[in-house]
């Protein structure tokens, strides 16, 4: 058990730490949940889980750590609005209604940092269309410069995983562009 001054400086430290990484949590957030209010919602929320679980960090990776609470944070919060979606769908069903009405959501807000270039408008659109598994491997290491190690520390997954998830991204990202390399090994 922590006293209060070992205390005070782990939660130093894991400031420190969230927000040296910040724009990358945020990101992360951002593209797993399609929505800057809920990513922002997550990041406070995985920030709050890493004060409290300082402990478990075992002092490797401290990227690597914080990345992985931020993705847990959002993939609880994806289930979680599932489940909503669901009972929801579920009571409209129950009372006769044809369609429930869906969520709102600011698909729109994730362009924004993107550049105005119709490729890139299409790229984007392609990858909010990925599997979150596809799409989590492309942001981490293609929009946040992440070693397939951290990838694979983030994920809990071995490196093998991430590599051939990254490269079925990759492929189905060229093939929805239409780019010239999708030939599938011709």
């Amino acid at each position: 058990m922590m006293n209060s001054s070992t205390a005070l400086g782990a939660d130093i430290a894991v400031s420190e730490l969230a927000l040296t990484h910040l724009d990358a949590a945020y990101n992360l957030a951002r593209w797993l949940l399609k929505s800057d209010q809920e990513a922002s919602d997550s990041v406070h929320d995985a920030f709050l889980r890493a004060i409290r679980y300082v402990d478990s960090y075992n002092g490797d990776n401290g990227r690597a750590w914080w990345l992985a609470i931020v993705r847990n944070v959002c993939f609880a919060r994806l289930n979680e609005s599932r489940r909503a979606l669901k009972e929801r769908v579920d009571l409209d069903t129950a009372e006769g209604q044809d369609s429930p009405a869906l969520p709102y959501t600011d698909a729109s807000a994730l362009e924004d940092d993107l550049h105005n270039s119709q490729r890139a408008q299409r790229l984007s659109e392609r990858l909010e269309h990925l599997r979150p598994d596809l799409r989590e491997v492309i942001v981490l290491r293609e929009f946040e410069d992440c070693s397939y190690r951290e990838i694979a520390d983030i994920l809990d997954v071995p490196i093998g995983t991430v590599m051939s998830r990254l490269a079925r991204a990759r492929q189905l990202l060229r093939d929805a562009l239409g780019d010239p390399r999708s030939d599938h090994g011709l």
